[in-house]
């Protein structure tokens, strides 16, 4: 059978890897990395055009679509429409992502938990509500933005500033054209993700990533410097919760809109005190979550996909492992600003007791160069979150590249 990933970073090396373990794939990804390369046939496409061209020259299979924008932009509609069989959402129900607009709609109507929230189209009118209420916000672009469009104001200056820069200076371009400004919520962020066939849910394992840049949660956002799966604190309780209030209702809510859900549903939520609230909703797989979730899956990978795609998941059991797992993402100097790429990456051959998915990586005359803001995942499981840890930072130590970056707290908790 032949499989297409679509996707360059960590999240599609770590879906190659594990589609890997079934010995009767082969696997292509568009355009992937220097790591992927080492378990899929890479092609340096990029455009939609081109990638259902190859697809249909190729006879793939099935494809697996890694990120947002793809099926925001509605590859899989136009898959579909060709005979193809593809793993994620079509375009209009990819709009839970596309579209911040959407989702807080949709989850207000059908009483899903989210922050209180207004919508603006023009600066004037979102800076005129700003001046007139004194609590902190957070200030969303409506449209994709890379992991960055929401910016947190705790201050009126810093959301003067935020609507300055996504509605006039369109720093995000189309996608700062309409904002949603809600109330900040304080708690524990947790990303819950679930397997969806458009009638049955399942739930894959916890998890939390790391989004700022720095130790201690410090500096910008990011898109992810680490993750741990599963998250700790979040109980079966909360779990039962998430499932019937939260994921089951958002599917329930797309039906009755007329809009089939299947693929990855993913959840971003924090757990305050009144319980959980959605953050947002994205349409497939997490990144760096994904890489420390699938550590943990004890299934056949395709076995799942397959089952999604056909409509037949509640057919399927699928096993995790009860230990932890632990994502450290290393970074290019700088990032998540300006970076320099280029250098070569040294000590991969010394890592022993960790699995290295690459992210910001190519291969030049059998050497990686770093080729992005983010590097290298290095993954590890344990029976603890510490042993994971101390597994994972211990490889780290063997990696060496200029400028190369890395938080020292990813798993620093007593659990």
């Amino acid at each position: 059978m032949k499989i297409l990933v679509i996707g360059r970073g960590g999240r599609e090396h770590a879906l190659v890897w594990k589609l890997a373990f079934n010995k009767n794939v082969s696997i292509y990804c568009v355009p992937g990395n220097g790591g992927i390369e080492e378990n899929a046939r890479c092609f340096q496409l990029n455009r939609m055009d081109q990638i259902l061209d190859f697809a249909l020259r190729e006879k793939i299979d099935i494809t697996i679509v890694g990120p947002e924008n793809y099926l925001v932009d509605g590859i899989a509609d136009k898959f579909e429409e060709r005979g193809l069989r593809v793993f994620g959402p079509r375009k209009q129900a990819a709009l839970v992502e596309g579209s911040k607009v959407f989702a807080k709609i949709l989850m207000a109507k059908y009483g899903i938990p989210t922050a209180s929230f207004k919508i603006f189209d023009d600066p004037d009118s979102a800076e005129k509500y700003i001046s007139e209420i004194d609590k902190p916000v957070v200030v969303k672009a409506d449209g994709l933005a890379a992991g960055k469009g929401a910016i947190v104001a705790r201050t009126k200056k810093d959301a003067f500033k935020a609507i300055d820069s996504l509605m006039r200076k369109k720093i995000f371009k189309e996608a700062g054209d309409k904002v949603v400004i809600e109330d900040f919520l304080e708690g524990f962020e947790v990303s819950a993700l679930a397997f969806c066939d458009g009638k049955t849910i399942v739930p894959m394992l916890s998890s939390m990533d790391y989004k700022r840049a720095y130790d201690g949660n410090k500096g910008p956002n990011t898109g992810g410097m680490g993750s741990v799966t599963p998250a700790p604190h979040y109980t079966d309780e909360l779990s039962d919760f998430v499932y019937r209030k939260i994921m089951f209702k958002m599917v329930e809510a797309l039906q009755k809109e007329g809009i089939e859900y299947k693929g990855i549903l993913y959840a971003g939520l924090m757990i305050t005190k009144d319980g959980p609230k959605v953050l947002e909703f994205n349409c497939r797989f997490g990144d760096p979550e994904t890489q420390s979730i699938l550590l943990l899956l004890e299934n056949d990978l395709l076995e799942i996909v397959q089952s999604v795609i056909e409509g037949e998941l509640s057919k399927v059991k699928i096993s995790w492992s009860d230990e932890k797992a632990v994502c450290l993402v290393i970074a290019s100097g700088g990032y998540p600003e300006s970076y320099t790429d280029g250098y070569e990456i040294h000590g991969l051959d010394k890592i022993k007791d960790a699995v290295v998915f690459h992210a910001g990586t190519k291969r030049v005359n059998g050497k990686f160069i770093t080729a992005g803001g983010r590097v290298l995942n290095i993954c590890s499981k344990a029976r603890t979150y510490s042993e994971a840890a101390q597994k994972v930072y211990k490889s780290a130590e063997s990696i060496y590249f200029e400028g190369m970056h890395y938080r020292k707290d990813i798993a620093d908790f007593k659990v």
